[in-house]
């Protein structure tokens, strides 16, 4: 198991349009998320990385920022990144927006089947029509 991260290009021709930190943030958090990263995997520093990629070490770190505000991985100080636990953060997350959102639409009043067609069509407009 190793990390591959791809930048601006290859077959997904629509994530080459994404800035670049993005294009590193979205493929670690799908190898993390989908196995391919165990948990534990210690990623390569910011400027290991970066050089690899050919890009800049701000790049790579705010790709990381973003996956650690996202729970995908936890800095250990000196000791490095790793993949962390992400799917309880995931859900913890997820569980926290969705009552923030529940607590919203009641002040404003709307009905709970207003609400509900306004968090589908919401997640339809995030994952696209075959979700």
């Amino acid at each position: 198991m190793t990390l591959k991260i791809e930048i601006g290009g290859g077959a997904d021709a629509a994530a080459s349009d994404a800035p670049p930190y993005e294009q590193v943030r979205a493929q670690i958090a799908e190898q993390a998320r989908g196995g391919v990263l165990p948990v534990g995997y210690k990623l390569p520093t910011v400027r290991g990385l970066a050089q690899e990629l050919g890009l800049a070490a701000n790049t790579v770190a705010k790709a990381y920022r973003a996956l650690e505000a996202d729970g995908v991985i936890e800095t250990r100080g000196r000791h490095g990144t790793f993949v962390a636990a992400a799917g309880d953060a995931a859900e913890r997350e997820a569980s926290a927006a969705a009552q923030a959102f529940a607590e919203r639409v009641q002040r404003l009043g709307l009905s709970e089947g207003a609400a509900l067609d306004a968090a589908r069509d919401a997640l339809r407009a995030a994952y696209g029509d075959s979700g």
